[in-house]
């Protein structure tokens, strides 16, 4: 399984255009095969940052993903949101495992 973890640089006056992004990308997610574990907005500290976090059964799933949302009307509409807004000032994009306990023959 691979994550990717999602950190937004967000303008803090268009929360609420960024709330509409990201959480449109769940059902595109999911209708694509991935898992969504959720997206996360400022509230106590830094109020510029949001977070999301979303899982595929591997790197090339994933791939596969990036380029059928290439053609999803959905995600177009949600890339025109976030142009349209400014919401988003930049994001990070990375990759994670899931941690794996030690065996004593590892």
């Amino acid at each position: 399984m691979i994550t990717c973890h999602l950190r937004y640089e967000i303008d803090p006056a268009r929360v609420d255009a960024f709330e509409e992004y990201v959480t449109g990308w769940v059902p595109i997610v999911t209708r694509n095969g991935g898992v969504h574990h959720g997206c996360y907005l400022p509230h106590e500290g830094a109020n510029d940052i949001g977070y999301a976090l979303f899982s595929f059964p591997s790197l090339a799933d994933y791939e596969r993903y990036r380029e059928r949302i290439r053609r999803d009307e959905d995600a177009r509409l949600l890339w025109k949101l976030a142009t349209r807004t400014e919401c988003i000032r930049r994001f990070d994009r990375t990759f994670l495992r899931p941690a794996s306990p030690r065996t004593e023959q590892s």
